[in-house]
């Protein structure tokens, strides 16, 4: 792996890391958007010198973030990795989130007794609503955009 492919792989887990994305789950999404083809885990073990077994739950991890999917090979147990390129669906389901946590917010807003804890409450639940149809638009706009 060249210097410059390792420094790149190295800055997207740094963005990733606070995230709460784990180390190597963070260099593997590097890695494989780096990666002109599917990557099996006996290739992205041994290019990022980690186990296989870390690969594997790192990769798993990262589908279930709907960061990568996961790619079968007909007539073999062997499954390849390649970075996911639907990027509304990994986003629309932290959309789904800011619904559910501005409901919970709004909920709240009813069962406090403080007038300052219900403004608070309001507030905030406002505020992720107007974040989740920003992205509603955003998601909307870029399906247009690929038409």
């Amino acid at each position: 792996m060249a210097a410059s492919e390792a420094r790149f792989i190295e800055d997207i887990a740094r963005l990733l890391l606070p995230w709460g994305v784990p180390s190597t789950a963070a260099r593997l999404y590097g890695y494989l958007l780096l990666s002109a083809e599917p990557a099996d885990l006996d290739r992205i073990a041994r290019d990022l010198e980690i186990g296989k077994s870390s690969a594997s739950v790192a990769a798993r991890l990262l589908e279930k973030y709907m960061l990568v999917r996961r790619l079968g090979v007909r007539g073999s147990k062997r499954v390849l990795y390649e970075v996911s390129d639907n990027y509304v669906d990994m986003l629309a389901e932290q959309n789904r989130l800011l619904q559910a946590l501005a409901d919970v917010l709004r909920a709240g807003t009813r069962v406090t007794r403080s007038r300052a804890t219900r403004d608070r409450l309001a507030e905030m639940a406002d505020f992720y609503l107007v974040v989740r149809q920003g992205m509603d638009a955003t998601f909307d706009r870029w399906r247009a955009k690929k038409r």
